[in-house]
């Protein structure tokens, strides 16, 4: 049995051991988490500046219907995935999730559009050094963070109020300070899905097909925190194109 909170394995019977051997399987697969995230992240950009190179992103966005169509379907994507992922097959959680990769590729393709390409490079750097450090220290954290989900709700749907609040009023004072807190909840976030991803591996240790897909469904939650931090960096630093 493992210990989340010392980080050691206990055998009935046994006094509690050390186990550098056994971390190594779940830094296996916390890479493989990772990795996932980032093959998306690559998909995000290179399907967005196809998008905007190709002049495809004035068709789309001439269609309002075409718009909010690929937003329905990004929020199809994550509730089917999360929904059934006990039900689907390693391969088809993969492909929703690049699917949903290349999808919000498309609609953040307007970025190239709105911002100056090296602001939101500079941005994207910092976004990494953000979203790595809260990361890291979800995963070195031996805390339980699993009674934080109602809070980490709560603070979603608090902050889904404001932004709309704020698209209404357009008030700008309003609006920075929703970039504000969505960048402090989407840092906090993410160490909070970095420590539930390391400990989904215990959870589901021994099946295989099961860490598979549960390495899948982390790396959504990751991709999201990260594409949110990215994304309220822009907005309260970007630099505009005039």
């Amino acid at each position: 049995m493992y210990d989340t909170q010392t980080g050691e394995w206990i055998e009935p019977g046994k006094e509690p051991i050390s186990a550098p051997l056994q971390r190594e399987p779940v830094y296996k697969h916390l890479a493989a988490t990772f990795g996932w995230m980032f093959l998306a992240l690559a998909i995000t950009f290179v399907t967005s500046y196809a998008v905007y190179a190709t002049g495809a992103l004035y068709y789309v966005f001439a269609s309002p219907y075409l718009l909010i169509a690929m937003v329905v379907a990004k929020l199809v994507m994550v509730a089917v995935l999360s929904r059934n992922l006990y039900k689907f097959s390693v391969g088809a959680a993969r492909a929703i999730f690049l699917a949903y990769a290349a999808t919000t590729g498309v609609v953040l393709s307007s970025l190239f559009l709105l911002y100056d390409v090296p602001s939101a490079i500079l941005l994207f750097l910092a976004a990494c050094v953000y979203f790595g450090a809260m990361a890291a220290a979800g995963i070195i954290t031996k805390k339980d963070v699993s009674g934080l989900g109602g809070l980490v709700t709560c603070g979603l749907i608090g902050l889904l109020v404001m932004t709309v609040l704020s698209m209404v009023f357009r008030l700008s004072g309003l609006d920075i300070a929703v970039s504000f807190i969505g960048l402090a909840l989407f840092m906090g976030i993410t160490t909070y899905d970095a420590k539930r991803a390391k400990d989904y591996y215990y959870s589901f240790e021994g099946d295989g097909e099961m860490l598979k897909k549960i390495s899948i469904y982390s790396a959504l939650n990751l991709y999201l925190d990260f594409i949110n931090i990215f994304l309220y960096l822009l907005r309260l630093l970007g630099k505009r194109r005039k």
